[in-house]
Parts: C-alpha cells; structure tokens; sequence
C-alpha cells in the first residue's frame, strides 16, 4: 500500500495530518509530473469593517496519471500553506479556523467556485455546469468518480485531546488574535473510475470571528489537470 503522511504545521499549534491514503497498484506506474502552482490571494472586507486577506503560497502538485496502469486510475499529491491576516475594527475576540481542501472532478468545469457556509457545503451547478464543493469531513482524498461528478475533502486530520482528554480529530487549524496559516505537504488525491479528462483546483475556507460578526471567506487556487 503506498501512504504518504501530511504534515501540518499550524501557527501557535504543532498538529500533524494524519496520512491520506493513495491508489493501489500492482503494475508499472508513468513518470511523474511536478506542476508548480500559482496559489491565490483574496482581501474581503466584512460588514462590520474588518478587512480578511487570506493568500495561498507555495503550492504545487505531483501527478502520476495512471498508478493502477490504466486509463480510470490517477494519483497526485499536493502541497501548500495557507496565510490569514485579520484587520481594521475586529476587537479583542478576534480569530478564526482555516479549513484548506480541493474540489476534484470527472469531465466536468470546475473553474467556477463560490463557496458560501461552512464545511458541510453541498454541490452546486450552474447554467454553465460550474461545480462548487461538496466537502466531505475526510482528510484523505481517495475518490471513486464517474463522467460529470465532483467531490471535495479537506486535507487536514489534525490529533488532538478534547476537553475529557480523549483523542479527536479536525478538520482545520484555529487561531487566535489576527493571523494564522496552516501547511500540508504530500497530501493524496487518488481517483478512481474517471475514464475521462480530470481536474482538481485547492481552496481555503476560514470562518472569521471577530466581536461583531462571524463570516465565511473562501479563495480558490488555480484548476490544474490530473490527465
């Protein structure tokens, strides 16, 4: 079985993502393809003035298309960081929860995006067949999709004790006062059943709460093929 392991370095907090599972194979596997990505950068201003800047750096893919050696199989992993910066009238509750993840599709048009409301987002088209995320509360993307279909993960598992002590698992990374940012590394994206051409795109929502409003913010990275 081929694991690779996320490792989130979160700031104010040391949280590792636990490993997101990859595609079997048994067969010979194509070289792979190393795709820098350009990441994103978004600056909102909320309804009680506070400005949210969230910019994604680093980021990149490592595609293999076809690790089951036939033409529905493709893996690829992905890495990232993900910043926020809070400012203006926010008051001293200031913070948030970043919660990085991609939307991945099957013969569909993901450039679009949109995400309004938090992790339980549901899939959405529009006239022009563009796809806004289901995410699902998985830290691994290991996706079985056919022609026209899209799913959505959230690449974070981060440890940590609850508040009896007993081991739980999240899916972002919270912070307190005016910044925080979040990184992964080798996270997997494996697909299976996708005889057509496929694509993945990174996004980042934060929920912000500041004294007067709690909001969501999404910034959407650049769609990139899978082969």
């Amino acid at each position: 079985m081929n694991i690779r392991k996320t490792v989130a370095r979160a700031a104010g907090v040391g949280a590792v993502a636990t490993a997101a599972l990859g595609l079997l194979s048994t067969g010979a596997a194509n070289a792979d393809t190393f795709v820098p990505l350009p990441g994103a950068d978004l600056t909102k201003t909320l309804s009680d003035g506070t400005t949210v800047h969230i910019w994604v750096d680093g980021e990149s893919a490592n595609i293999n298309p076809s690790m089951g050696s036939t033409p529905v199989h493709r893996n690829t992993w992905v890495s990232g960081s993900a910043h926020v910066d809070i400012s203006g009238s926010a008051g001293e509750n200031t913070g948030g929860s970043i919660y990085p993840g991609y939307v991945v599709g099957c013969q569909v048009n993901i450039d679009g995006g949109g995400v309004n409301g938090g992790p339980e987002t549901g899939v959405e088209w529009d006239s022009e067949g563009t796809v806004t995320p289901s995410v699902k509360g998985s830290g691994g993307g290991d996706l079985t999709l056919g022609p026209g279909q899209a799913q959505s993960f959230y690449v974070l598992d981060l440890e940590q004790a609850d508040d009896y002590g007993n081991e739980s698992h999240k899916k972002r990374n919270k912070f307190k006062s005016n910044s925080g940012s979040v990184s992964w590394a080798d996270s997997t994206i494996g697909i299976n059943g996708c005889g057509g051409y496929a694509q993945a795109r990174s996004f980042v929502n934060v929920e912000v709460e500041t004294d007067n409003v709690i909001s969501w913010v999404t910034v959407w990275g650049q769609p990139f093929s899978l082969g």
